[in-house]
C-alpha cells in the first residue's frame, strides 16, 4: 500500500472520531464492543458502527465472527500503521 492509500484511509478514520476512538482503544489487545464503549462512554450502537465501517476498510478484524455474543476484534497490520499516524 503506498503513502497516498495510507493518507486517504487516514482521513477517512479521522473524520469520525468514533473510528479514531474506537481504533485506539483496541491498540494491541482483543476487545468486545461493549468493553470499548465503556471505555470510551459511548454506546455500543455507536462503537458497533465505527467496527463495521473499520472492517469495510480493513482495519480491524473479528476473531471469532461465529458467535452472537461476545465478539472480539483486533487490529489488522494496517490498522495498527494507522493508530502509529493518528
Amino acid at each position: 500500500m503506498d503513502e497516498k492509500e495510507i493518507f486517504e484511509i487516514l482521513g477517512y478514520v479521522k473524520i469520525s472520531p468514533y473510528r479514531t476512538n474506537t481504533l485506539k482503544s483496541i491498540g494491541n489487545e482483543l476487545k468486545m464492543p461493549s468493553e470499548i464503549a465503556n471505555t470510551l462512554d459511548i454506546k455500543t450502537s455507536q462503537v458497533s458502527a465505527a467496527l463495521s465501517d473499520l472492517k469495510k476498510k480493513e482495519l480491524v478484524t473479528c476473531v471469532n465472527e461465529e458467535v452472537r455474543k461476545g465478539r472480539l476484534y483486533k487490529c489488522t497490520n494496517l490498522g495498527k500503521e494507522i493508530i502509529k499516524r493518528l
